[in-house]
């Protein structure tokens, strides 16, 4: 894996490295260094500006080369448009990485000093812009040894760009808010690189082993095998896995941090199917590999209680992982077949490809059982219907309380990973009534998320519960300027918000 982008903060008085990026707000503002760099070439930056008619509007860039008057080989003025908000200044710096990594070199200056930083202080939009950047520079390329190159040929895999130094007007405080990004992006490639690994490194087993590394970051760690799932009579999530040689795992992570010992548990529940092949009722062959990824919600969880740890978040979180492989053998659960969940409700069966909310029905009523939550989140690729109804823009949002929801809703407005919340009423309930047991894991053609949903609440108590279906964000969402992976790390940063911006004050 190639290193990680090294970020460092330095005033703006500092000599630039390498190439030198500066911004340009709409209609061409100029921050007073931009300025400065224009009067010392003569006007050689509005001149080149002018000629490719460039006018500082967002993801537009101009490479000017070894500019009359300035010590530097090259220079790169990229727009930022009108005020950008947070999400854009992400996306800014994201940008102004892709733009300074298409070039040659290892090391690049980006001066944060635009002509409009909208009402937040300087120091927010430095760090914002590296944080952006940082998660850009993300690569996952463990297994790619040589590509190939425009004649045909093998070269080495590059490295490219690996130092950003951003001069600000204070840089000491743009690294301390950098600090907490730093620790959240931290946790966001973790998530992408469990999603990545592909099936045959990355079981159940592999998966739980792996965060056992959790612990150095001060998370305590704990894994239930399969005796002590069956012992505890998680029936249902054994199922899925009967199939397979890969044994069956549960992940307890917990984070103590808040200040008050009466501070309530925050919970997260992350489906980890680490290969699905819909067992029995086998998937179609075409784009099944893709089914790496729908452990894509345990990998947000992990990543969740990294960049908490990491920050020292001041609250008490647990995450839950529940991790399966569902194949098909001679030992694989059927349809038609009934289980009996920790709960001691029953499910009959009726498609083994409608999995992942099995384990979740275990691990959610676990998490009430031991901790008592003061409230659930859980997260899984769940179904492809919610693909359907939201495409790969949103997150399905299924909720029984409407503070937590509309919690939820405001962290993913604010980071950008946005969540639409779907309708949960007992006409859809009654779908997943079963004829020969308590319930039935499938409602039919129709409502097929709202009916998962409903199937997971069915194991929720009285607790603040929300169930995000992230099969169309957490793998193979659609790329932009601060996610080039095809596993996302979708979530991480909208729970951090959520915890951040809603829970964490109240525990100091």
């Amino acid at each position: 894996m190639p290193e990680p982008l090294q970020i460092e903060f330095a005033p703006l008085t500092a000599a630039p490295v390498g190439t030198v990026v500066l911004l340009a707000g709409q209609d061409l503002a100029l921050g007073s260094v931009a300025r400065g760099f224009d009067e010392r070439a003569k006007g050689a930056l509005r001149k080149a500006a002018g000629a490719a008619d460039f006018m500082g509007k967002a993801k537009t860039a101009i490479e000017i080369l070894a500019p009359a008057g300035l010590d530097t080989q090259r220079l790169l003025l990229v727009g930022t448009g009108r005020a950008p908000k947070e999400t854009d200044r992400l996306l800014l710096g994201g940008y102004a990485f892709a733009q300074i990594n298409a070039r040659k070199g290892d090391s690049a200056t980006l001066v944060a000093d635009p002509a409009d930083a909208g009402e937040v202080s300087a120091d927010t939009f430095a760090a914002d812009l590296a944080f952006g950047a940082l998660l850009r520079s993300y690569a996952f390329r463990k297994y790619q040894t040589r590509k190939p190159t425009e004649d045909g040929a093998e070269a080495e895999v590059r490295d490219g760009l690996r130092k950003i130094i951003i001069q600000c007007p204070k840089p000491d405080a743009a690294a301390k808010a950098f600090a907490s990004r730093k620790a959240i992006a931290d946790g966001m490639f973790l998530a992408r690189d469990l999603v990545n690994e592909p099936a045959n490194v990355l079981g159940p087993v592999e998966f739980a082993e792996r965060m056992r590394d959790l612990a150095r970051a001060g998370i305590e760690v704990e894994i239930l095998d399969e005796d002590q799932l069956e012992a505890l009579k998680m029936n249902a999530l054994l199922a899925v896995g009967r199939g397979s040689e890969r044994p069956s795992r549960v992940v307890v992570l917990q984070w103590h941090g808040a200040k008050s010992k009466r501070a309530k548990t925050l919970c997260f529940v992350g489906k980890g199917v680490c290969f699905d092949t819909g067992g029995i009722s086998m998937k179609p062959a075409a784009g099944m590999e893709d089914m790496k990824g729908d452990m894509g919600g345990a990998a947000c969880v992990a990543g969740l209680m990294l960049a908490l740890a990491t920050r020292k978040a001041a609250v008490n979180a647990v995450g839950l992982i529940g991790l399966t492989e569902n194949m098909p053998s001679g030992s694989a659960q059927r349809p038609g077949d009934i289980v009996t969940s920790m709960s001691g409700q029953t499910i009959e069966v009726l498609n083994t490809d409608a999995e992942g909310r099995l384990l979740l029905a275990d691990v959610l009523w676990y998490a009430q059982e031991r901790f008592k939550p003061r409230f659930i989140v859980d997260l899984a690729t769940l179904t492809g219907a919610i693909l359907v109804a939201l495409g790969k823009e949103y997150a399905g949002l299924f909720s029984n309380d409407d503070r937590l929801a509309a919690e939820l809703a405001a962290a993913g407005e604010a980071t950008g990973e946005k969540v639409w919340r779907m309708p949960m009423a007992k006409a859809y309930d009654k779908l997943i009534d079963s004829k020969n047991a308590d319930m039935k894991n499938i409602g039919g053609r129709h409502a097929g998320s709202i009916t998962a949903a409903h199937f997971l609440q069915r194991f929720i108590k009285d607790t603040p519960w929300a169930h995000l279906d992230v099969a169309g964000t957490a793998m193979d969402s659609t790329r932009n300027e601060i996610n080039p992976s095809w596993g996302s790390g979708w979530g991480v940063r909208l729970l951090d918000r959520l915890v951040a911006d809603n829970y964490e004050k109240q525990e100091k």
